[in-house]
Order: C-alpha cells, then structure tokens, then sequence
C-alpha cells in the first residue's frame, strides 16, 4: 500500500499534482488500465517528454505505480491502495470531470489503441497459419507437447512398462507418477535399462515375459505395451496378462504397428507379426475382459521409415 504522512505540505503537493489538466487526465486513464507510455502517449496525443514528466511527478507523490515488462515500463493508478487522504482527494477530482468532454475522448481513443492491440496478433496469426507447426517446431521443439500430456497423469499412479527394452519410456514415466515396473525378457535390454536409470529410485526393473508376467494381480493402474505385441508369439495372452495385472478402472495403452506387407522389414526387425488390424485389436482387448476399447491409427511423421502405427486403448471394469 502506497502511503504518505498526512502533513500540510503533503496535502498541498497532492492538491498541485491534481490541479494539472494533463494529470487529471493520465490518472484516469490509469486508474481503470495498466498502460504504458507509448499508449498514454497516443490517447492524450502529446509527445513522449511530456508525458513521461507528468507520469515521474505522479508517481513521486504517491498516486502512481510502475513495473518494467521487457523494454517498457507500464503504469497504474491503484485507487484501492491510495491512503485514505489521497483516496478522497482522487474522489472528489473523479466527481468533479465526470462530464469533461476531453475525458471521453481519450475513452473513445483509448478503446480504438486497445481494438489495435487486440488485432496485432490475430494479424501475426492469420499471417502464420500456415507455417504455424513448423516454426513452432522450429522455435520451441516437439517435446513440450507431450510432456504437458504427460503431466496429467495422476501422481499416485503405479504403471507397468511391459517390454521396457533400454528403460526410455520408464525414464520419462519416472517423474510423473509414484512407481514404475518395467519388465523385458532381454537381459541385454534389462543391462542398458539399469546403466540409464542409475538413481531413479521409483522404477522397479523385472525380468519376465509378457505372457507371464512377474506382477500380482491388481497391482497397476495403467499398463503400457509400445512396440512390443509384434516381436511376440501370442499377443492374445500378452493382452490377458496386462488384463490380469491392472487394478478396477486400470487402463491398458497398447502401440504396435499397423498391419502391412512388409516382409523384409519383418524379417530385418526379427518380428512375428506383420503389424495388427484395428478392429482385431478391439476385438482380442474385449475378449480378455477390457470394455470401451478403441483402436486408431497414428499419422506416420515425415521422417519416419517404419510401417505406420496404431494406438489401442482399454479399461478394466470396475466390476
């Protein structure tokens, strides 16, 4: 709160400082906006010198306040925490030009300067449209995105990384949410999983295999099978499995690949599938007791060499 000894010297400053038309005109514009010089400058229509003494003599006597935002200064006038000398002195000069005509056209001027405002972005966004995905990846990166999804995940949760391989996806799990189990059947992806989790307290390494895994029953939340499904034999009991581990209302994610006819990529790959069709998918989730299952393809990026993907998702009932 802005406060000033009540001493005659102090009444008659504020009384001088309220007697400038110019003054009388910037406080109230301030008193309702936050705005900077270049602004005040516009609406009063008087050059910068001017204003920016009127504004130092202000905020002198206590009438105005101001905060720096990159290269500007911007001013108010925060009637609310005014003492009360000062309050009922800016009350009385509010009262008393309440019909001034020169108040009301820096009201209508004032309005047309925040109309521009409004409109700069909205012109550097129609301008932009088009290009907007690939500046912003550009200027920003991709990963904000999925780390602000990421973040919704519940805090509490405990989630299974079924084929966790070099532990990449536990890694990013870990922060979000209170445990991860990460099981893989390769002892050489279990090596590299423990070499990058050294110090991530939260994740529980396991070996196992997806169609038996090491996990009691009704112990996750949610359980995840990235690229996993096609280098087993049986996925139908893979799926069983995730079934099995999640608690009532769990939620299994499965990404896998699309089916395709892309013999030479599977046998690069070494795997058993050539990728799955969504609505089998649906169909083999529903059948080891999930409901609201779906299954939609994902876009394939541009850089990407692989068959395209699908993502299924399910949920165990509640009862």
């Amino acid at each position: 709160m802005v406060q000033v000894a009540s001493q005659p010297e102090t009444l008659v400053a504020r009384m001088a400082s309220l007697a400038d038309p110019t003054r009388l005109r910037l406080l109230k514009l301030l008193s309702a906006n936050e705005l900077g010089v270049v602004d005040l400058c516009e609406v009063l229509q008087m050059p910068q010198s001017t204003v920016s003494r009127h504004l130092k003599l202000l905020t002198d006597q206590g009438w105005t306040t101001s905060r720096r935002q990159g290269t500007t200064n911007l001013y108010e006038m925060p009637a609310d925490d005014l003492d009360e000398s000062a309050r009922r002195l800016w009350e009385l000069a509010r009262d008393q030009t309440g019909d001034w005509a020169t108040l009301k056209q820096d009201a209508l001027r004032l309005k047309q300067r925040l109309r521009e405002h409004r409109r700069d972005p909205e012109a550097f966004f129609a301008d932009a449209a088009e290009q907007w995905d690939s500046l912003r990846d550009q200027l920003y990166g991709r990963s904000f995105t999925g780390a602000a999804l990421a973040a919704l995940l519940p805090g509490d949760w405990v989630v299974a990384d079924l084929g966790c391989g070099t532990g990449h996806t536990a890694a990013q799990l870990a922060p979000l949410v209170a445990q991860v189990i990460a099981v893989d059947s390769s002892s050489a992806m279990l090596k590299a999983a423990r070499k990058r989790l050294q110090g991530v307290d939260n994740v529980e390494l396991r070996r196992g295999t997806l169609e038996e895994l090491p996990i009691d029953n009704d112990t996750c939340d949610a359980a995840l099978a990235l690229i996993v499904l096609s280098y087993i034999d049986r996925p139908g009991d893979a799926m069983r499995e995730m079934a099995r581990v999640l608690k009532p209302g769990g939620r299994a994610v499965i990404v896998d690949l699309l089916i395709h006819d892309r013999e030479d990529f599977r046998r690069q790959m070494d795997q058993r599938h050539m990728g799955f069709d969504p609505r089998n998918m649906v169909d083999q989730l529903e059948s080891v007791g999930l409901t609201d299952a779906v299954c939609r393809t994902i876009p394939p990026e541009s850089e990407a060499k692989g068959p395209a993907l699908l993502l299924a998702r399910a949920i165990k009932p509640t009862q």
